[in-house]
This record gives C-alpha cells, structure tokens and sequence, in this order.
C-alpha cells in the first residue's frame, strides 16, 4: 500500500550467521518491515517499490539518494547531531557548527508554534526564509575552504558534510511547504526501536525464521 508520506530506516540483523538489515516503511496507515542481506540502494528499492512517488521522510543514508530532493525530507534530528559534532571540533569548525545549531535552534522555535496551533503555516513559511537563506550561507561558506581529496582533519569532515548537504538542500526545506510533513522520521525510529532493543539484549537473530518472527 502507498501513501503519500513515508518514513524510512533500517537495522542490522545476524540470520546465519550473516549480516542482514531490518527495513521499515511507515505511512499514516500502516508500518511494513522488510528483512534484506544488504542496506543497498536496490534493498531500499525493494522496500519501497522502484516507481515510489510519494515524499519519504529518511536519515542521510545514500541508499535514499535515487529519490529526487523535491520529494525527500531529511530528518532534522540527525541534522542536529551532525551540527552538534561539527561544535565539538575545534578551528573553525567550532564556529560553523555553533552558527547551524543557532539556525536549528530559531527553526524549530517556530515549528513548536505552528505545530501547537500559535503560529499559522503563513506566517511559519514567511519567517522560515530568512533563516533558509543564513543556513545556506554558511554551509556554502564552510564548503568553499579548499581541502584534499584524502584530507581527515576536522576541517576536512566539516566541509564534506556542508557539501553534501547543500547539494541536498532542497530536502532540508520540504516540511515548510507541505502540510503533515514531519521535519524528522521520527515515526520510523520509533517503529523501529523495539527491534534494537530487542537485537541489544538478544544478541540478534540466528536463522531465517528469528528474523522473519521479529519482523
């Protein structure tokens, strides 16, 4: 069954002895698990059907990257971890880190209005686009420092991060535009979490049929 918004996420899994990943697609109506040998693009794929045409709600995760930015949200909670470690660095990172989380901080000061019915969609839209436009100033500010190819300092981790979300901005934005779109997949960590839990303190599955009885 599709629906026109959509969570996705995935979990390792141990049947034979073998990695495996436990899938969830969650939509308003129901949740589907899937149990795959790999966490590919095609296993995405298999999860949510090659022709998918609704909005998908994920993490950063590349196996999404087929689905177009225009109809992709990603999750603002991981975007809040990946600002919170971009703090933590030292340099220059420190600071274009502090200023993204000051920009996530203004964000979702206004999403809490809009989603308790204090601030209407309009005026949530209005005052979205300046803080739009400071975000992507400074992502393209951190992108423009030059670093090499094989480069692992911190600065380094910071700019391709700031890279590879400016070439997906679009998909930060979605939520702003399109009513009952959550601004993170939540929805699929949540379906998801007894399963880690579960995994945690299990040690996993050992067969085939362990996992599909998870499942």
């Amino acid at each position: 069954m599709r629906q026109d918004l959509g969570h996705g996420n995935a979990d390792g899994k141990n049947p034979q002895k073998k990695k495996a990943w436990l899938w969830v697609a969650v939509t308003p109506l129901v949740s589907f698990f899937q149990v795959t040998r790999s966490r590919s693009t095609e296993a995405a794929k298999s999860l949510l059907g090659s022709n998918f045409q609704g909005i998908l709600n994920t993490d950063r995760y590349g196996a999404y990257n087929w689905v177009d930015n225009e109809d992709r949200q990603l999750c603002w909670a991981h975007l809040l971890r990946e600002f919170t470690k971009i703090s933590e660095r030292s340099g220059i990172s420190r600071q274009i880190g502090r200023d993204l989380l000051a920009q996530h901080k203004k964000l979702f000061r206004l999403w809490h209005r809009v989603r308790d019915g204090t601030q209407s969609r309009d005026d949530f839209e209005h005052r979205v686009r300046p803080i739009r436009e400071r975000m992507n100033y400074i992502l393209r500010l951190a992108a423009d420092y030059e670093i090499g190819s094989k480069e692992k300092t911190p600065l380094a981790k910071t700019v391709r991060t700031c890279r590879q979300l400016l070439k997906s901005e679009p998909a930060l934005w979605l939520f702003v535009d399109v009513e009952g779109l959550e601004p993170t997949n939540n929805a699929a960590v949540r379906a998801i979490r007894p399963a880690v839990l579960w995994r945690r303190t299990s040690f996993g599955s050992q067969s085939e049929a362990g996992s599909l009885f998870l499942a």
